[in-house]
């Protein structure tokens, strides 16, 4: 019974989930290219930023691929890819066999980043803007219909994203 409780308060309340208009967890992670490092102060460098919590085994993160790159493609904001809980010469296979649209793809070997953003399962998408604030969270795969609401979001908010 006491287990079940606990259970139920996590998915309520969140375990360590970050909130929409709460400042981006920090972080520091290697790259798939293994001679640099992220560091997460990246994403305050005055532009927005779509973050991508994907892997190769992940079966909904390969559907959601070719909106990750539309968003790539249309230069409106920049895309940085976590991979998760992966094979780091299995993501660098699967991106140069899809496309990489990623500016980097940091490696969360074993889920710590994740667990900080509060990512409880992948796909996850989040629009950080320029100051590091979350302004939009996406749980599950995006479609054709959230592709539309995150671009319309990216297009109304282009001076929130880059100024509040």
């Amino acid at each position: 019974m006491l287990s079940k409780l606990v259970l139920l308060l996590i998915f309520t309340f969140g375990f360590g989930a970050v909130n929409v208009g709460e400042k981006a967890p920090s972080f520091y992670l290697r790259t798939l290219d293994n001679n640099k490092f992220f560091l997460s102060k990246e994403i305050e460098k005055g532009e927005p930023i779509l973050i991508s919590f994907f892997a190769t085994w992940c079966k909904p993160c390969r559907d959601e691929h070719i909106y990750i790159k539309k968003f790539e493609n249309e230069k409106k904001i920049k895309v940085i890819g976590i991979n998760y809980k992966d094979d780091p010469e299995k993501a660098i296979q699967w991106l140069k066999k899809f496309g990489n649209p990623y500016s980097y793809v940091a490696i969360d070997k074993n889920g710590k980043i994740a667990i900080d953003w509060g990512v409880y399962g992948i796909p996850e998408t989040f629009i950080i803007n320029s100051n590091g604030i979350i302004k939009y969270r996406h749980v599950g795969p995006i479609i054709k219909k959230t592709y539309k609401k995150i671009n319309l979001i990216i297009k109304q908010n282009e001076y929130c994203l880059l100024y509040t």
